[in-house]
């Protein structure tokens, strides 16, 4: 991952990635429909679990921005065993954190991506904010960088990025030009459960990795 880290040190912005790879966003509504069709079903008992998740991210929550190193202990770990991604046949890495930095006027707010890699084909990222909270998009440039270095560049690779209120989803195809794009995003904190629709869309993002 050494060539990689030296990519996303020089990629700030999503012109530095159009500047790099020629990567772009695509304008079809066809390219990522992964994250909303085809989607299983999930059972009563994950539905009881991703409540107490959910309650428990509340509780959390309450007190104000939660870490990095919170979000992972209270939503993700949990959520990507419920769905399935901590046991066998699916095998997790975690490359090096990276830093990311967002200019505003008064000054530069930095924080850290911490990243696990499911089948080299799923990125899961969590973004952990310092001083203030650091909006989901801010890391998309980092991302997608790594994901461009993924060895399979014949199938697409999907992401998933979250900061514990917000969770997006992304795909990105090698084949031709270069192109990605992301899904609505999954807000935690409203009333309904957005978890049921988080575990149903990683399950199939699963599924793809398995097989496809």
């Amino acid at each position: 991952m050494v060539s990689t880290i030296a990519i996303t040190e020089n990629i700030k912005t999503l012109n530095d990635l159009q500047a790099t790879f020629n990567l772009t966003q695509t304008e079809s509504d066809c390219f990522f429909t992964e994250w909303y069709e085809d989607l299983p079903e999930i059972t009563n008992e994950e539905r009881l679990a991703l409540d107490r998740l959910r309650q428990r991210y509340i509780y959390h929550r309450a007190a104000g921005p939660l870490l990095e190193g919170t979000v992972n202990l209270v939503v993700l770990s949990s959520l990507l065993e419920i769905a399935g991604f901590l046991d066998p046949p699916f095998r997790v890495r975690s490359p090096e954190s990276i830093e990311i930095a967002i200019e505003d006027p008064d000054r530069i707010i930095k924080g850290l991506i911490d990243i696990l890699v499911i089948q080299d084909q799923l990125w899961v990222l969590v973004v952990e904010s310092k001083r203030t909270s650091i909006p989901v998009p801010s890391a998309f440039p980092q991302i997608l960088a790594y994901m461009m270095a993924t060895p399979q560049g014949d199938r697409p690779t999907f992401g998933v990025a979250t900061n514990g209120d917000e969770f997006i989803f992304l795909k990105l195809s090698r084949e031709g030009r270069p192109q990605y794009d992301m899904s609505d995003s999954f807000l935690l904190l409203p009333r309904r459960n957005k978890l049921y629709d988080i575990l149903r869309v990683l399950k199939r993002l699963g599924q793809l990795a398995l097989h496809e």
